[in-house]
């Protein structure tokens, strides 16, 4: 009997309700408790391989500890010049390769996303008709009829109860391969910061050059002129003229190859930057532009290789072909799905949602793999061997990130002493050249002299301009090598 004031109509689709939704939550809580019982994975437990590599960095000293933490090291606070932090701001932005890493970790956060969905049910609601006609001749009444069916149910189809880790091991396989598509951004950061800082510095190192050489040529026009009218006067030889005009039009010669040079460098900055460089942001000295690039100690052990985003990338990758052993494994055991929906059925439209119209079902289903010819197998041993590859490839990561350490160190490790020769150098080569210029004019020495002089002062200035370059190259590259500079 209906409660008084309520329709009987009403109670028997409260009841149809009721029945409906206790039927689906039955079906859910069914499946969640599978689930929570599936807690084991079949994956290898990881073990980070050895170091291939010697525990001890060569020419690395030991005066400096905590460079392990130098990955941390933020570029804005490894260079100092403002005009070369605005233009790694601006290679950020504008650089199309960057851009692309960062736009394969958006796919690969995707797959990542879609992969880990297989570990929940996917609900949806259907609504159907069935209609049918029966001929005359095969209905009993001897008339032909036609008969509708409608429902509108809502449930989840094939969902697969993880209970040996199968989706767990691919999810655990996509979040390795998401996570090193993100190391692969940090390093293509860290290079893009690194290029433009050395493009930078070579440009302005070859500013300097060109400057030196225009200076030069213009010393040297003067005193070929000088020469000259000291020829038309007599107190000069033909010779000594055309001594003075070679060395002037060599002069000459290499300000307009420099020319050319500092022109690509430029091009070369702007690509590299992805827009035009302002002359504003142009060192035209390299003592200039490495004054606010901070040295970096170098008190190393092999340990801080494994924080090079190249190297992290490499173990993730590891990681995943670890994981894919575990989901190769799961292939071998049984495969349960469930299907299950709940809703209403009804002969007709207008009493789809009338009182004792409610349907339900229920569907598991086991798949157990009995002969695959060799399939799974195969699949098994595939995983097994692209694991065997990716720990060669984070060796052989590691021997890279070694090397170019090493390298960069070693040749670190006489940079001051060539600096401080060079120096000297150019500083005998100035004294040199004051005193033959000395003699020349005062009549004691042929232009042969000074000549020598002039020659040997401009390549010694021109070498100290490139040993300062390559100290500061050397600066940026150990940096770069060390893992620096992605924040």
């Amino acid at each position: 009997m209906s409660p008084p004031g309520r329709p009987k109509g009403e109670c028997r689709s409260a009841q149809r309700e009721g029945d409906i939704s206790v039927s689906l939550r039955r079906s859910l809580t069914i499946a969640v408790a599978a689930t929570l019982l599936a807690a084991c994975t079949m994956v290898p437990e990881y073990q980070r391989p050895a170091a291939p590599v010697p525990t001890a960095i060569p020419n690395a000293t030991s005066t400096t500890a905590g460079t392990a933490d130098l990955a941390t090291v933020a570029w804005r606070d490894y260079f100092g010049d403002d005009r070369l932090r605005a233009l790694i701001d601006v290679a950020l932005a504008n650089n199309r390769d960057l851009r692309i890493a960062g736009l394969n970790i958006e796919r690969a956060r995707a797959q990542y996303q879609i992969q880990q969905a297989n570990l929940y049910p996917m609900i949806g609601a259907t609504g159907s008709e069935n209609a049918q006609r029966l001929p005359g001749r095969l209905a009993a009444s001897g008339e032909s009829t036609v008969t509708h069916v409608y429902t509108a149910t809502v449930g989840f189809n094939a969902w697969e109860l993880d209970f040996f880790g199968r989706i767990r091991s691919l999810n655990e396989q996509a979040l390795e391969e998401y996570l090193a598509t993100e190391e692969a951004r940090r390093s293509a950061q860290i290079s893009l910061v690194a290029e433009v800082a050395r493009t930078w510095l070579v440009l302005a190192a070859d500013r300097e050059r060109l400057a030196l050489a225009r200076n030069t040529y213009e010393t040297r026009q003067r005193t070929h002129d000088l020469i000259r009218r000291s020829f038309e006067a007599g107190g000069s030889s033909a010779l000594d003229v055309a001594e003075a005009r070679t060395l002037m039009e060599g002069a000459r010669s290499e300000a307009a190859r420099l020319a050319a040079v500092v022109g690509q460098d430029e091009n070369a900055l702007a690509l590299v930057v992805g827009a035009p460089v302002p002359a504003a942001l142009q060192a035209d000295r390299i003592a200039e532009a490495m004054a606010q690039l901070a040295d970096v100690p170098a008190g190393l052990t092999s340990e801080v290789l494994v924080k090079r985003p190249d190297v992290l990338r490499a173990e993730r990758q590891l990681r995943a072909a670890n994981a894919s052993i575990g989901a190769a494994r799961a292939a071998f055991f049984p495969r349960v799905t469930l299907t299950a929906a709940a809703g209403t059925a009804s002969a007709s439209l207008d009493r789809l949602f009338g009182g004792g119209s409610g349907i339900w079902s229920f569907a598991p289903q086991i798949s157990v793999p009995i002969f695959t010819a060799g399939a799974l197998t195969a699949n098994l041993e595939a995983s097994q061997v692209q694991r065997e590859i990716a720990v060669a490839q984070y060796e052989k990561s590691i021997q890279s990130a070694f090397r170019e350490v090493a390298d960069v160190l070693a040749e670190r490790a006489t940079l001051a002493e060539q600096l401080d020769a060079r120096r000297q150098l150019v500083q005998a080569s100035a004294r040199t050249f004051e005193l033959s210029e000395a003699r020349y004019r005062g009549g004691l020495d042929s232009y042969l002299g000074l000549l020598v002089a002039q020659r040997t002062l401009y390549v010694a200035e021109q070498e100290l301009i490139g040993i300062r370059l390559v100290e500061a190259v050397n600066r940026v590259a150990l940096y770069r090598t060390l893992g620096g500079g992605w924040q």
